[in-house]
Order: C-alpha cells, then structure tokens, then sequence
C-alpha cells in the first residue's frame, strides 16, 4: 500500500504544538512523530507533502449542519455543502432532520445515509427528528449509527416542534440517545411579536429580532430542558447557545465524559454582536438570535472556561431572495461551513482563544462528545482526517471562491488571515490548492456505545 508522510508541520493536536510528521496508511494514521522523521521512513515513502511553514490539525467535526437535501435542494445538497465543508477544513458533519420529507422516519433516514454515500466529500452522519408522535420510530433506530435526537423546542415547521408534555417527557425518559435540543420558548416569542407588531406595526426591521427571539425566551427553554433532563437523568445537548445567562446552567467541574447536560455555540454567535444588524441586515438573521456585546464576551468565556463543549456552525442555507423582507419575514439561517475554522483561527490570532483550544472545542470534543469511532484526533491507529493550514496568507471571502450552492456568506468582503491549503478525509486529499477532487468520498460515522 502507498504511504503518504506530512512533514515538517507544526502539529497542533491534544492541548499542544510542536514541529513533527505524520505517516499515513491508507485510510488511517499509522504513525506521528515529533521533531525529525527517522530516515528509513523518508526512504521508503515515495507520496511526500512538505508543509514547512503550516500547521497540521485534526479535521474539524461539525454537530450542526442544514444541508437541505431532501426537498430543498435549490439552495443546498449534500454534493454542494459537503464540498464547501471539506474546503473549510470539516471533514465530518452530522446533518439535521427538518428537510422535506422531515427525517423522522427510519425510511427517510436510510435514504439520507444512501443519499450522502454517493455524493458526499465529508464524513457524514444525520440527527433523527423527535416529534409529538414518532416514539415507534426512535424504539428502532441503531445507537451506532445516528448522533441522537434532534427536538425543537422553539417554533418550527411542520410537526418538528415538540410542544406536548407528556410527548417531551417519554422521549426524555424512554430515549436513551443523547437528545440534542433546539431551545426558544414558543409563548415567550408569540407574545414578544405580539407586542412589538402592535406598538411599531408588521414591517419591523431586523433590529427588532434580538427583541423578539430573546434572552428570556432562550433561557426559559433551556433551563426547562435542564430540569427535565436532570430529573429524567436524560443525556442533553444544548444546541447553539446564544445568551450569557444560558451558560449558567452548564458545568466546567466534571470531565466531557462524565457530563450529562453538555452546551455548543456557534461561530456566529462567537463572532456578530447585536451592534452588528445595522451593517449586515438579514444576512446575519439567524435563530436563535445575535444577542448583546455583553453576551457575546460571556459566550467566548464559556469556551475559555470549558463549560461550553463543542463550537459548531449551525451551516443552514437560503437563497439570499429568502432572506430581503422584515424580520418577522426573511429566513433565519446562512451559510457558514466553509468559513467556521478560518473565523475561529482569526479569533486566535486576535488573542480570543488559543490556537490548541479551537482545536479542542471544533475537533476533540465533538469526538469525544458524541463517542466518534476513532476521529477527531492526529493519533495513530486513527482515520486521516486533517486540515493543512497556512498561516501566513491573506485572502478576501468573495463570490467566486465561495462553495456553498446558495452562493453567498456573512462574511464576504473580510479579509483573513489564514487559509486551508490542504483536507485530507481518510487518507485521501480532497481540497487542495483551491480545487476539490471530485473522486474522493467521505463514510459513514460510526459512534461506539
């Protein structure tokens, strides 16, 4: 078999950073070494990639992903996202269940799973939709190969809210798959609409929707769906933290592995602040909503402190004609796959974060988190997955080097700082040099129980 060796990166893997190489045997990582590489292993690799002056990470792995397909596929597919994903440097992702036919259904899961088997670039994996009435249904689903539960908890489409107790409580105590939640208080929206429709009318701008989707309707979810894990002794995942106040109810005591209520943020949660409508409009709508500056300071110190697990993207895609209107109109949601690693080793260098804790919260912890079979991690005996990143080239976000089918992104017109050179997904290059090799293709995640 041919084998492939990185050298002369810097390894930025397990809370370090050091000059090393990684050897590469076909699908998995065969051996790491720090400092030189013996020399018989020189001689005998003929696949050679000399990274000198770039750093080696661990793929990343993104928990929350809208790839649209089925029944939304003229704004994003599994082809088209997972191609943007791999040009980012995520080589897994773990897809939601509110596409069209919702996935809430064993059919509809195995169509996902074939679906993505021949056109995905990424590792690839899909949440099951909880709903008021499919309790049958989540009785028969293989622990090994789905993520957990995916409830909403806030408004949604179709049946895909979860709003009867007793429905919320025997998914809660008869699951024993981790239930990831979507958590924004149904009555506390209705009745904030209610009053900002009546005191300033129908056409209320975007400004409006932090007022709208707020702190006291995020916490009030959450806090709930705390309490009812803990009393049930369910495993909760708390999606896309958007408040100061939510990080209140999780704990940085305990280690990952021994944590029943575990919390992620998002990149644009990390990165936007309220003050920051007036100049992106709708392309930075998003629910739950952009909050406070103050919120956004919390949130990054949740990171820091690891009572925040996992940073994730909540990748959700609409055409930018989805997204003109009045808050109570334009589609929540954007695209951000492509550019989630690039925004957080951009907060790196601004000194928000180490360059070992953004790897930690987008790679190791996602693995760790969802018990990942053997990636998230530059360890041998583990699958290829890595992210060559250079360091020291300037680029512009533009339309013509964005990936992701609706064509668009937050963040076009900023300039970073570092750039993905090189994804490798089991062992094989899929982004390189600006251009995807279409040949490659990513596998099923598989989590051990």
């Amino acid at each position: 078999m041919n084998k492939k060796l990185i050298k002369n990166v810097r390894i930025i893997n397990e809370g370090r950073s050091y000059q090393g190489a990684v050897l590469i045997n076909g699908e998995m990582i065969e051996a790491v070494y720090e400092g030189e590489v013996p020399s018989e292993i020189i001689a005998e690799t003929n696949d050679i990639v000399d990274g000198q002056g770039k750093w080696l990470l661990p793929g990343c792995i993104d928990d929350q992903v809208h790839f649209r397909e089925p029944g939304l596929t003229y704004k994003a597919d599994i082809y088209s996202e997972s191609r943007a994903a791999v040009a980012g440097g995520v080589t897994s992702f773990m897809d939601m269940p509110n596409t069209k036919p919702q996935t809430t259904t064993i059919e509809n899961l195995e169509w996902k799973f074939n679906r993505a088997a021949e056109t995905s670039a990424a590792n690839y994996s899909f949440f099951f939709g909880g709903t008021n009435d499919n309790m049958e249904e989540i009785r028969r689903l293989d622990r090994s190969r789905v993520p957990g539960l995916k409830l909403f908890l806030g408004s949604s489409t179709g049946n895909m809210l979860v709003d009867k107790k007793d429905a919320l409580e025997r998914i809660f105590s008869e699951s024993d798959l981790l239930i990831a939640v979507h958590a924004e208080k149904e009555e506390i929206i209705k009745r904030n609409i209610a009053y900002y429709t009546q005191k300033y009318g129908e056409d209320l701008d975007i400004s409006f929707h932090s007022k709208i989707r707020s702190e006291e309707a995020c916490y009030a979810s959450s806090s709930e769906a705390v309490e009812l894990a803990t009393r049930l002794g369910t495993r909760l995942h708390i999606l896309h933290l958007s408040t100061a106040k939510e990080t209140t109810l999780l704990d940085n005591k305990l280690p990952l592995k021994d944590k029943k209520i575990t919390g992620e943020v998002c990149v644009h949660h990390l990165w936007f602040h309220d003050g920051d409508y007036a100049l992106f409009g709708n392309r930075i709508k998003w629910n739950p909503s952009i909050k406070t500056l103050a919120d956004r300071t919390a949130l990054r110190e949740a990171v820091n402190n690891d009572k925040i697990d996992i940073i994730a993207t909540d990748h959700a895609p609409h055409l930018l004609s989805e997204k003109e209107g009045s808050c109570l109109k334009a589609a929540s949601g954007g695209p951000l796959v492509q550019h989630s690693l690039i925004v957080m080793l951009e907060l790196a260098m601004e000194g928000r974060f180490t360059y070992e804790k953004v790897v930690d919260k987008m790679a190791h912890k996602p693995a760790e988190l969802f018990h990942i079979d053997r990636r998230g991690y530059i360890r041998p005996g583990y699958y290829a997955d890595l992210v060559l990143i250079d360091p020291n080239k300037t680029w512009t976000v533009s339309k013509e080097n964005i990936l992701t089918k609706c064509g668009w992104s937050p963040f076009e017109g900023y300039t970073f700082h570092h750039a993905v050179d090189t994804t490798w997904v089991n062992g094989e290059i899929v982004w390189q040099d600006g251009q995807i090799r279409d040949n490659v293709h990513g596998k099923e995640l598989k989590y051990f129980l």
